[in-house]
């Protein structure tokens, strides 16, 4: 009874607004650069309770919050609660150990507004001797570039073997720097005692969608053929389970398939790893992408739930599906595209993970630009440069009769619907005209 009754004073203190994405909100959004790089370090510890149960608590923040306005303070009082759940979403069956793989992985916060902010964790057992506790390391930031944050945890892994407060100075340092622009490099000052003054530089990728996203981790995983049907399903916003034991695993892959889906974005609930005590989002009617750790598999199958696609990203299969996705996707293009994908799978040809990025991305924005690309000669623009957009006349613009069902169907979508509010705002003046 009493962890029945743990897991509801969990879900209470949670501020479910903050987790649940809300239609309309964009889930990734492109950052100017000179932003701060993060907002908040704050450490997860794992506290031990009066009935022997283990909670995760913040033991450490930085920067300190005194100097917070009002409206701020209640806005970080709900995301402050949130993150020890995702940080340790796997539930509180933790016992001391003397030895642990640190892990990387990532969460997203939604806020009352609709926007995003993406915890970057590293997972590690700090050092010591005998049995001891895992801790995690959580950087809070509104910017989405999960391999710079990651250079970024290696860095204060390093220093938390050495003492914790070797990483307040590091960190201050980076609050300092701007964030770089796209293809740029900030360099960051760092003294560590024994070693000396060390430079780290951080430099973004180039292609700013692509910078929060591994493909391989997909690639290595799941098949071209099943990548298509999760592609299929997520196109036309339906509920998406993913399931892995490891956080890393899960919270990758989930950030992939959000990004097959640029230049339009997922707008709906997008939790890449599903605290225990949140595992009811599945029953949940509306779209939704989530990932759930391998454990808890009996306990989703047995929740009353709509349809979905259940995947099991261990053994690289779909254990649920809806039935028919290998005909929601033209079959034309799905052959040109299965073509591509298994290109840059193939081992002899061996091609950085920017490569891999940039030629899967390639492929999934071919798809749209072949299949909705002519929307901009349907927008209908009034003397006053606001546009309507003419969605009987752009389907019926599609000579194809399978192209055609498919476009059908994905203008209903929030997804399209977003896409098109934001192209009949910005009209760009052209040569010659005002």
């Amino acid at each position: 009874a009493t962890e029945g009754k743990e897991e509801t004073s969990a879900a209470e203190n949670n501020p479910s607004r903050v987790l649940q994405g809300k239609p309309g909100e964009r889930s990734s959004v492109l950052y100017s650069a000179g932003q701060f790089f993060f907002e908040y370090l704050v450490v997860v510890s794992l506290k031990k309770m009066s009935d022997g149960h283990y909670e995760p608590k913040i033991t450490y923040q930085f920067p300190k919050r005194e100097n917070l306005l009002k409206g701020q303070k209640e806005e970080e009082e709900r995301l402050l609660q949130a993150i020890p759940l995702f940080c340790f979403p796997d539930g509180n069956n933790w016992a001391p150990v003397t030895e642990f793989t640190s892990e990387t992985f990532s969460f997203v916060l939604t806020n009352v507004d609709g926007s995003r902010k993406i915890g970057y964790c590293r997972r590690l057992l700090p050092s010591g001797r005998g049995v001891r506790l895992p801790e995690v390391f959580c950087i809070i930031s509104c910017l989405g570039c999960f391999g710079l944050f990651s250079k970024i945890l290696d860095e204060v892994e390093k220093r938390r073997q050495i003492s914790m407060a070797v990483i307040y100075p590091f960190m201050q340092g980076l609050r300092e720097s701007p964030f770089p622009a796209p293809g740029k490099t900030v360099t960051i000052k760092s003294f560590i005692p024994e070693s000396g003054t060390e430079l780290i530089e951080l430099t973004r990728p180039v292609d700013a969608h692509l910078e929060h996203v591994e493909f391989q981790a997909l690639l290595q995983r799941l098949s071209p053929h099943l990548i298509l049907h999760i592609f299929a399903s997520a196109v036309l916003e339906r509920r998406l389970i993913f399931l892995a034991e490891e956080l890393s695993v899960l919270s990758q892959c989930i950030h992939a398939v959000a990004a097959l889906l640029y230049p339009f974005t997922w707008a709906h609930t997008y939790i890449p790893v599903v605290p225990e005590c949140l595992l009811d989002t599945v029953c949940c009617p509306t779209p939704f992408m989530v990932g759930i750790q391998m454990r808890h598999l009996e306990r989703v199958l047995d929740q009353p739930m709509e349809e979905a696609l259940i995947v099991d990203l261990c053994e690289g299969k779909i254990l649920r599906a809806v039935g028919d996705e290998e005909e929601i996707l033209p079959i034309k293009l799905q052959n040109e595209m299965l073509t591509s994908l298994n290109r840059h799978n193939s081992n002899n040809n061996v091609h950085t993970s920017e490569q891999v990025n940039a030629l899967v991305s390639e492929a999934f924005v071919q798809f749209f630009v072949r299949m909705v690309g002519h929307y901009t000669s349907h927008i209908k623009w009034s003397k006053n440069a606001s546009g309507t957009f003419q969605e009987r006349a752009f389907c019926k613009a599609i000579a194809s009769k399978t192209n055609r069902k498919f476009v059908k169907k994905f203008v209903k979508t929030n997804m399209f619907s977003l896409f098109i509010e934001e192209a009949e705002k910005s009209r760009i003046p052209q040569e010659g005209k005002q």
